[in-house]
């Protein structure tokens, strides 16, 4: 337990000295912190010493006690002028304080946004989206609040520390042991009990972040939890999650709110006891009323930082914890730097997949020994059960994943030898999740193309027969939008179809691209399909008949392999997998029909 602990120690001691380094990388407001803390905390130092000499000049002024003298009213005028210039130095402390806490965590959650965009898919796959989010949010504020107190006590903390011990010491060194020795033990406890709290606050991030997952999830799912009766369901999850967070919560805090009544107490007894020790020398003639007055102010401020540094700590502990969750993400590694390498020049399209060796996870096969080619200009359409491997030819032709072994080819060139940027411009997606972002109806059309002209877009919209809808809009073209429920499901798919018509890349893949439209639009939207494919390589991921009768070519796939091969008619006439898919997809719907169904599929 105690190997966990000091590994723990170190771990935590590593993370602050990180973040102390992106903070010192602005080292001019850092300086002027340092400067503004040192030199301001030193000169209200001088305050409580002051202050004793005025209370001892009273006694002694040529007025009487309560006379205010010459050298009495000099003391009273440095008093001032002390705690105007310490006043002034703690607001500008405050001030650049602030700013460089804020310029910190804005370059950290830069830092942490181009390196999630950096990712591959695989790690991305691999982290809840809400736990993503959590970190870009929760734990920088977890983050910006630790550095903000933090710097504001560490370098006045100790210039504190040290200068009030000084000054006990010249006043009078014997009862100054009293409080060297009682100190000690409010580290001792601040550090016990600190150690448990950042434990606490670790779990309280990581519930955090599985209940920010959970609630977003719900949110954007929303209509599918009423459909599916799933509310209360959803309430009961919603409740499990937010219950555990509440309770590792309470435990940071218990935690954390006990270092500052212990060290509290601790300093209390330490008072009391210079108190008294300080009286019984005023009365023996050794000290000076004045002088027990400074003593005990410094005994107070000598306490102060590790009240205020202990009264912080969870905080601080909370920040370290969130810092390790921000850096864990920042260590992850990204997609190597290929932007040297040679472009893909994507022309015709022809696209082969040699001896292709895929799996996500080792121990779990997947593709094995794949063999394809797709001639340029051909519509391939891939079929089969779920987890038959299907989008995963995708994510390896887009590069998104990295064959185990094997190649790809595109126009006879390895994609694997090209950059990803000019690889992925190679082809126009047309997905099933629909995805929109905030801004006009133009700027989300023109999102491949951001230099497309008016005419283009426009077109591009006519292609995809959306521009019948758009034009009712209020401002038409320039309607604000965003990834929410401003315009129907069917209408964000006809405004994603018409970005890849705009794209106008030499290989096509729809990804069940009609799934969420109706069959009326599934007829216009397949008569602009036919436009946008003609002599241009298509990849058609689907299981509706428009989709795939017309294909030049239709791969069956299942469990990672292609079982079967043919147009339509062929694999019908074969009854293999296709013909039960088939069948149990559109026989029903034929029937009704009135059209004969060939015998494979009667039986």
């Amino acid at each position: 337990m105690a190997t966990e602990n000091e590994q723990q120690k170190n771990r935590s001691l590593a993370i602050l000295l990180r973040l102390m380094r992106l903070v010192g990388k602005a080292w001019l407001p850092l300086i002027a912190i340092i400067v503004l803390a040192v030199g301001g905390n030193a000169l209200s130092l001088l305050g409580p010493y002051w202050t004793g000499l005025a209370i001892d000049q009273m006694g002694l002024s040529e007025s009487g006690p309560s006379g205010i003298g010459p050298r009495l009213l000099q003391l009273l005028i440095r008093l001032a002028v002390l705690y105007v210039i310490g006043a002034l130095s703690l607001w500008l402390l405050g001030l650049l304080n602030n700013w460089l806490t804020n310029r910190t965590v804005r370059s950290l959650r830069q830092q942490l946004f181009e390196r999630i965009s950096r990712l591959p898919l695989a790690t991305l796959d691999s982290q809840p989206h809400g736990d993503l989010v959590s970190r870009m949010t929760h734990d920088m504020d977890q983050i910006s609040e630790g550095i903000l107190l933090g710097l504001s006590q560490l370098f006045s903390g100790i210039v504190t520390l040290v200068g009030s011990l000084l000054f006990m010491f010249s006043i009078q060194p014997l009862i100054t042991l009293i409080v060297i020795v009682l100190s000690p033990v409010s580290f001792r406890i601040a550090a016990f009990i600190s150690r448990h709290a950042q434990q606490n606050y670790r779990a309280q991030s990581q519930a955090a972040g599985a209940l920010n997952d959970f609630s977003g999830e719900m949110i954007d799912l929303l209509t599918e939890v009423h459909l599916l009766n799933y509310s209360k369901k959803a309430a009961r999850r919603f409740s499990e999650l937010n219950q555990e967070l509440y309770v590792v919560g309470q435990k940071a805090q218990f935690y954390s709110s006990l270092v500052n009544p212990s060290t509290r107490l601790i300093n209390h007894i330490s008072y009391a006891a210079v108190g008294t020790a300080a009286a019984l020398m005023a009365i023996a003639g050794r000290l000076s009323i004045g002088m027990i007055g400074s003593f005990l102010s410094y005994s107070t401020q000598f306490a102060k930082p590790i009240n205020e540094i202990t009264s912080v700590l969870g905080q601080l502990q909370s920040a370290i914890a969130s810092a390790e969750r921000v850096f864990e993400m920042l260590d992850q590694p990204v997609e190597p730097d290929d932007s040297s390498a040679p472009e893909l020049q994507a022309e015709a399209g022809d696209v082969i997949f040699e001896s292709v060796d895929f799996s996500y996870k080792p121990e779990q096969k997947l593709i094995q020994n794949l063999d394809l080619h797709a001639a340029p200009g051909s519509t391939t359409a891939i079929v089969g059960p779920t987890g038959a491997g299907k989008t995963t030819l995708v994510n390896l032709l887009m590069r998104f994943y990295e064959p185990n072994a094997g190649s790809i080819y595109v126009d006879g060139q390895p994609i694997a030898a090209k950059s990803r940027d000019s690889v992925r411009r190679a082809f126009a997606m047309v997905l099933q999740d629909t995805w929109l972002f905030s801004g006009t109806i133009r700027e989300n059309i023109a999102f491949v193309r951001p230099d497309a002209s008016e005419e283009e877009i426009v077109a591009a919209a006519r292609a995809a027969h959306a521009h019948g809808f758009i034009r009712r809009l209020p401002a038409g073209y320039d309607t604000l939008i965003s990834d929410s429920g401003e315009l129907s499901q069917g209408q964000r798919q006809l405004l994603t179809i018409a970005r890849a018509m705009l794209a106008d890349a030499a290989i096509l893949i729809l990804d069940e691209a009609t799934s969420s439209v109706d069959t009326r639009t599934e007829i216009q939207i397949q008569s602009a399909f036919l436009k946008l494919m003609k002599d241009r390589t298509s990849f058609v991921i689907a299981h509706r008949l428009s989709t795939i009768r017309n294909a030049d070519r239709i791969l069956v796939m299942e469990r990672g392999q292609i079982v079967e091969r043919g147009t339509h008619s062929e694999l019908i006439a074969k009854g293999g997998l296709y013909c039960e898919l088939y069948a149990g997809q559109f026989a029903e719907a034929e029937g009704r029909s009135g059209k004969v169904l060939p015998p494979q599929v009667q039986s």
